[in-house]
This record gives structure tokens, sequence and C-alpha cells, in this order.
């Protein structure tokens, strides 16, 4: 072999090598779940990383800069904190039509649910940075299936454009659907307490009578999108009408 091939064999070798130690390095990365011919995985259509929002210094994603992920040697705000931001939030935004229904606190953000007083339906979910207090709309279903609030609708947080076509997908479908994919996933977990949004329905995922964590079931597809991006469940508020 001449000497130029055995160079590039080697190189190539290298960076197997190497891409093999980063994905290690990741941790261990669940096989995606099928049903019906159609494939996905916690991550849905986009991998960790790999969707985009909005935070108080411009445009990050996942762990990224000014996320929560890995602070050290900072100050974390308080739940009333986060609960204040919230308010100012809807302050701020001036839509009578909105309020919010729960709070909770994760390792990594805080994640608030917001409905509209006149349907009942979920309009969007947002995070807040549990270091910073900047609040941004959640990634993955609540920007790219959200039909009258997300990105999809060609609207984020702006002014709401229709709430598109009646879901295929009814509550039970969707808990079913749920289910199976924390067969395959998250064993000894289940899923509980369907809420309703634009296109898409998120549902807490509960263990040993604790929320474990939260996905998502596209309202028209039953695909299923795992909340990655929260860590452990530390605690919860929820908010009378």
């Amino acid at each position: 072999m001449k000497k130029n091939s055995l160079l590039i064999l080697g190189v190539a070798l290298m960076l197997v090598g190497l891409i093999g130690a980063i994905w290690s390095c990741a941790g261990p990365q669940p096989a995606p779940y099928s049903r019906g011919g159609g494939t996905w995985g916690p991550g849905g259509m986009m991998g960790p990383g790999g969707m985009m929002w909005r935070g108080g210094g411009g445009m990050m994603g996942p762990g990224m800069m000014g996320g929560g992920f890995y602070r050290t040697g900072v100050q974390r705000i308080s739940f009333d904190q986060a609960t204040k931001v919230v308010e100012d939030f809807l302050r701020n935004r001036n839509d009578p039509d909105l309020q919010v229904k729960e709070i909770m606190e994760f390792e990594f953000n805080f994640y608030a649910e917001f409905v509209e007083k006149s349907t009942g339906v979920g309009a969007f979910e947002a995070l807040i940075d549990p270091y910073t207090g900047d609040i941004y709309p959640e990634p993955g279903p609540n920007m790219m299936w959200n039909t009258k609030y997300g990105m999809m609708s060609g609207m984020m947080w702006g002014t709401p454009a229709g709430p598109g076509a009646p879901m295929t997908v009814t509550e039970e479908q969707a808990l079913k659907y749920a289910e199976e994919f924390l067969k395959g996933y998250l064993t000894g977990t289940k899923a509980e307490e369907v809420e309703r949004f634009y296109g898409y329905y998120t549902i807490h995922v509960v263990k040993d009578n604790q929320i474990y964590g939260m996905l998502s079931v596209n309202g028209y597809t039953g695909q299923v999108w795992y909340h990655f991006w929260h860590g452990p469940y530390l605690r919860m508020k929820e908010f009378e009408d």
C-alpha cells in the first residue's frame, strides 16, 4: 500500500475514533420509537441544540449561551421571582385573553403554561432561565407544532394566527401514543394529565406518583416528542382561573 493511502486510512480511523468518543461522552442515545410506519425519538424532528429560541440576549439553543444548563457559582432565582417574570410578561403583552395555568421548576429551567381564558385551550409554553430570569418560547412542539402561536403559523408570540384545521388525534389517542412511547423509552413511567394546545397535546410523565418529565403528541400525526431539556423536576404551582 502506498504511503499516501496509509496516511489517508490513518486519518480516517482517527476521525472515526474521535466521533465515537464524542458520542460516548454524550451519554446513552435512545433508539427511535416506531408506530404505524413512522419513526421518531425524544428529539422529534430536530435533536439537542438543533432548535433555536429567543432569550434576553438573542438566539440560543438548549444549554448554549445564557442557558441554565451549565451555570456554576451563580445565584439561582427563586420560584417567587420566576412567578414575577411570568406576571411581568403577561402585563407587558397586554392580552386580556391570556393567563398562566401552571409554573413548574426543573433543574435546568422554569416552565410556564399559558392558556386562553375564552377557550381554555393552551396557547403556548415558555421557559425561564433559572439564573438570568430571561423568558423565551419553549423549543420543540411549542415552536414547531403550534398552529396558532408557533413558528409554523408564521408567528412566535406575536399576533395569533388562525388555529388551523381541527386536530384528528383525540386526547384518548394521544394518551395511548404517549404510553406506547414510554414503554419503549422510559420503563416504569406513565402518562398523565393531557393538556390541549393548538396542533398538539402536552402530557406529564409520572414515575412513583411524582412528575418525572413531559412529552408532547402531534395532534395530526401522533408523533411523540419528549421534552429532554428540563432536567429533574423540583416543584410546581397551579393558578386558579
